[in-house]
């Protein structure tokens, strides 16, 4: 397809893919913290929880902004696919949207309530919805896949047939692995201390190892339980280029963990997860709900996609230097030659 003659619903659908991408990397990382806040022990245990609370402390809330742009695009964007999605799989989103309330609300109480039956009280809430929730949203992403959702209103129902399967469910166990994978990646490099660097790039390097093992079972299982993604993946022309690309970059990041060269792993697991769902979207092109509803033929009339293009272009004239302005603010150290002092590193709540 020409660059300069994609359709408007075309442009709709990539700019909702790019805002996935974007929730996955910031949004999602900050899930990944939550995990590594459950699982912090020993002697820097407390280290370890202070040093997630004031990493997200001043970015969490604006990271959502990515999902809200998602759901708003495809309600607006794509009514149909909306609707069946909505439809089918509401049980997984309702508790998933429960879980992103939870999490924050849990963040925000522990920041205020600093008694001590407060603070153990708003820690036990905070981490939980934080494994519970990308599991989740990685389940309605694989239950979409499996092209068994209900499109047509006389066709049977179930709560649960749709999602709770063994390919929806591995791949929300991938998402988990891979959002975790991104916050300890990130981690290394919001403090200058050695053995805090040391934690988190050790559970860096495993985690890389689990997602490396789930994407060969979410491949594996896509065989018999998403045909249209593994086609996608194993015999398109451009599905091998996608998967060396992946796998070179999951080997970059490995290497700047192993060598801590903690920005080019960043930037190399960064590029990696960008692409595992670039490819994975890829595969599934032109479906947005398979195996019937299309970017073309679930999309509203043409003259709404064209004024969401506008509101699009209008309203990332402030999103985005609104958004660097706040990394560049908060997250400036984190991009520090090393060397340089990182003495602006944020406390939590500082917003």
């Amino acid at each position: 397809m020409n660059a300069l003659s994609i359709s408007p619903e075309i442009g709709i659908a990539l700019a909702m893919l790019f805002a996935l991408t974007l929730y996955a990397l910031f949004g999602g990382a900050d899930f990944g913290a939550g995990v590594w806040h459950l699982l912090a022990r020993g002697p820097r245990a407390e280290a370890q929880h202070e040093l997630i609370a004031n990493a997200i402390g001043p970015v969490w809330e604006a990271n959502h902004v990515w999902l809200i742009i998602v759901i708003v695009l495809l309600f607006t964007g794509f009514p149909a696919a909306f609707a069946v999605i909505m439809t089918d799989l509401h049980v997984p989103i309702s508790l998933m949207l429960i879980g992103i309330v939870l999490r924050g609300s849990a963040f925000t109480f522990a920041h205020y309530d600093t008694t001590e039956l407060g603070q153990k009280r708003w820690g036990r809430t905070f981490p939980l919805p934080s494994v519970v929730t990308p599991v989740l949203l990685g389940t309605i992403v694989g239950a979409i896949a499996t092209g068994n959702l209900r499109t047509h209103p006389e066709g049977p129902f179930s709560l649960f047939s749709s999602w709770l399967r063994p390919f929806p469910l591995t791949v929300g166990l991938f998402t988990l692995a891979i959002f975790s994978y991104l916050a300890a990646v990130y981690l290394t490099l919001e403090t200058s201390d050695a053995a805090l660097q040391d934690d988190f790039r050790r559970r860096a390097l495993v985690s890389a190892v689990l997602v490396g093992a789930l994407a060969y079972a979410v491949y594996l299982l896509a065989r018999r339980d998403a045909p249209l993604v593994f086609r996608g993946l194993d015999a398109s022309p451009w599905g091998l280029p996608v998967r060396i690309a992946t796998g070179a970059c999951a080997i970059l990041a490995l290497a700047g963990l192993w060598f801590r060269w903690y920005q080019w792993s960043r930037a190399a697991a960064m590029i990696q997860v960008a692409l595992i769902l670039w490819g994975c979207a890829l595969a599934q092109n032109p479906y947005l709900v398979p195996p019937d509803l299309t970017v073309q033929n679930s999309a509203a009339p043409p003259l709404i996609h064209k004024l969401l293009l506008g509101a699009l272009a209008a309203g990332s004239l402030i999103l985005f230097p609104s958004i660097y302005y706040l990394f560049r603010v908060f997250k400036g150290h984190t991009f520090a030659r090393p060397g340089q002092s990182t003495d602006l590193e944020p406390k939590a709540g500082e917003a």
